[in-house]
């Protein structure tokens, strides 16, 4: 059974990957490398670089691959970029998601995992946030995020594709043996910002907004470990397979931390001081995202294995002390 999943150099695609293939699936990866890094791929995997706008290109892995399912992660998810160029969110991630549509269409591929995000939810109306809640974003990353919903939806209707919408909250972790883990360039989120601090390659960290309606002001967030959620992949993936229908499902912790909480836990999973201030707010950041993931436990059967913050910290730690500068490989 193969399974073609986009945007596997990525962070959560190359944990996606490597699970894939320790669970014994035949996997092919495709992206472009703007942001993942070749070195993350599991040398198990076929490797086709190029960018899912480019029709020719997919047409060329679909007709090389006999693809039973496809997990898509290939987007754009810099929140503070996508206010700032919308278009280019549109472009990428609403636009490459209707020609991969398209692709999938043609060669009768019918399962699509997508990776969504808690930001089609813009600032909820009430904590912890269910599926049937209203998705209203606050910033074009989660409107670019909520219209490739749409579309699989009506892709759904109109040609019978089934689609998994995983929407999830702060993702965070390494692979346990820290051969695998997290290498943005630049940095934007916030445990690995924290840990750069910890490294001695920032001199602070800036926590971004200190008068959020909050237990202390700071932006509260719902962690969940990089391996757990590409675990949820793999059983979504599976029950479309399997025939199962369309369907949402929030991945989360169902626990909220401020940044001021994932901080304290950094400095003792990591036994550094790490210096930090308040600076001014963001625009777009939602001052609370929690998950209700009780639907993907009880459907899924989803059962996260890190559910302690200062733990799921300690696995990103381990990463970087065995990898200091990422995976080198740009």
């Amino acid at each position: 059974m193969t399974i073609l999943v986009l945007g596997g150099a990525g962070y959560i695609g190359s944990h996606t990957v490597d699970r894939l293939i320790e669970k014994g699936y035949d996997v092919a990866v495709i992206d472009n490398l703007i942001t993942g890094h070749k070195h993350a791929v599991n040398p198990k995997a076929r490797f086709y670089q190029g960018d899912i706008r480019d029709r020719g290109f997919l047409e060329q892995v679909f007709n090389a691959e006999k693809i039973d399912g496809v997990i898509h992660f290939a987007a754009y998810s810099v929140v503070p970029e996508s206010m700032a160029k919308p278009l280019k969110y549109f472009d990428n991630n609403t636009g490459g998601m209707i020609t991969l549509l398209e692709a999938m269409h043609d060669h009768q591929v019918n399962h699509i995992v997508f990776s969504s995000t808690a930001a089609t939810y813009g600032e909820p109306k009430q904590v912890p946030i269910k599926e049937t809640d209203p998705q209203v974003p606050t910033n074009p990353y989660g409107e670019s995020k909520l219209a490739m919903e749409k579309i699989m939806k009506w892709s759904d209707t109109a040609y019978g594709i089934k689609y998994i919408a995983l929407r999830y909250f702060n993702v965070a972790g390494a692979k346990a043996d820290g051969t695998i883990g997290e290498d943005h360039n630049p940095e934007t989120h916030l445990i690995p910002i924290i840990l750069e601090v910890a490294q001695g390659k920032r001199d602070q960290l800036k926590i971004f907004g200190g008068d959020y309606p909050t237990k202390d002001g700071t932006n509260v967030r719902d962690y969940v470990h990089v391996v757990d959620l590409a675990d949820a992949h793999i059983l979504a993936i599976q029950r479309l397979i399997d025939g199962g229908d369309s369907d949402a499902f929030n991945l989360g912790s169902s626990t909220g931390f401020s940044n001021k909480e994932i901080l304290e836990a950094a400095r003792k999973a990591t036994g550094k001081e790490i210096p930090a201030e308040v600076a001014p707010r963001r625009a777009g950041d939602p001052s609370t995202l929690v998950a209700d993931s009780t639907k993907a436990r009880q459907v899924l059967g989803w059962k996260p294995n890190y559910d302690d913050v200062e733990k799921i910290i300690a696995t990103a730690w381990q990463w970087i002390e065995t990898h200091p500068n990422g995976y080198d490989d740009k």
